[in-house]
């Protein structure tokens, strides 16, 4: 990034504040129509597992969902990225025995769960980790899905050449609105290629997902599919605790929020038909949570009920280990008042 983006976040810690996390944010309509921007949001970010959701199109609009008669559980967990719990994983096992594939096929490699909890539940069990525990796990079956169904062969999904991942970067254009052949490239962290898009044209992607009236039948089916889908579910979407399952409980398609890893954050806003991308500089995912929830509760969509559901959310806290609360994060003044 050539700019110097603004503080976001300040984490207050007694009477001083002891980090600051610069970061940039784009609010964006269907038509491209830019409602707020703070910082850079021109250059190319990676946006990572925050765009699962527009990935996931893919496995609804060839109709390989329907020809597998998957249902709004495996969808979700194709947008997920999941704690790698005991139910997480026993889904995405079952759905791989239905196309006729097993673990050996998924590309994503083994990982521990994401919780303290779910890893020492899969340390009693005395197994090792599998690739069912990879928090992509259900997005890398989405794809192994759309191959079987499409005839493309399932060996080297991952690889950028490949036709599942040429049809997700031709959704990814179409949905931001830019070409992307020749944007920067990466590997994300579960082996899929990751492509380096403006954060504005994520946000303009994310709208187009809330709001897909100008895009093919197919499209709009799938869009409505997917937010359907996440709502419907969304301890898959992510699992106990994590902000994004706990957003969807409480605001359902009015917020269908979507982490991804080095402090990206994006949002489907249903209800507002428009898009939500912000990055953290520094890769913070407390500022990031920190700044999402602050715009959500900006734009009036967390009501009185679920106030109480996010409280700790809305003014989340620093503990010392024994409970005491003894610092804060909060938004820096002067930003997102």
């Amino acid at each position: 990034m050539d700019s110097v983006n603004p503080v976001l976040v300040d984490v207050i810690r007694g009477d001083m504040t002891e980090s600051r996390h610069r970061g940039s944010i784009a609010i964006c309509d269907a038509h491209g129509r830019v409602e707020l921007a703070i910082g850079d949001i021109m250059s190319p970010v990676f946006p990572r597992s925050g765009i699962k959701p527009l990935q996931a199109l893919a496995l609804v609009e060839t109709g390989a969902a329907k020809a597998f008669g998957l249902g709004h559980a495996t969808i979700a967990l194709a947008c997920a990225s999941h704690n790698g719990s005991v139910t997480h994983v026993d889904i995405v096992g079952n759905w791989l025995d239905k196309i006729g594939l097993t673990p050996d096929d998924l590309e994503c490699g083994p990982s521990l769960p994401w919780t303290d909890e779910d890893k020492h539940a899969l340390y009693e069990t005395g197994l090792p980790p599998t690739t069912l525990h990879d928090n992509c796990s259900g997005k890398h079956t989405g794809f192994l899905t759309v191959c079987k169904h499409m005839d493309y062969p399932v060996q080297g999904y991952t690889r950028f050449e490949h036709p599942i991942q040429q049809r997700v970067l031709g959704i990814l254009e179409q949905m931001s609105g830019m070409e992307l052949f020749e944007a920067p490239k990466g590997i994300d962290g579960c082996g899929i290629p990751t492509i380096g898009i403006p954060l504005g044209n994520i946000a303009l992607a994310m709208a187009r997902l809330a709001d897909p009236h100008d895009q093919p039948e197919e499209r709009q089916a799938a869009c409505r599919r997917i937010r359907g889908s996440m709502a419907a579910e969304p301890y898959l979407v992510a699992g106990k605790g994590r902000f994004c399952t706990r957003v969807i409980e409480a605001l359902g398609q009015a917020a269908l929020v979507k982490t991804g890893a080095e402090g990206v954050y994006c949002a489907t806003l249903s209800d507002l038909k428009l898009g939500v991308a912000l990055k953290i500089d520094d890769g913070s995912r407390r500022a990031a949570e920190a700044v999402m929830i602050r715009i959500l509760q900006n734009l009036d969509i967390i009501t009185d009920r679920a106030k109480g559901q996010l409280l700790n959310l809305l003014e989340p806290a620093i503990q010392s280990r024994a409970g005491k609360m003894i610092g804060l994060v909060r938004i820096a003044d002067g930003v997102l008042l």
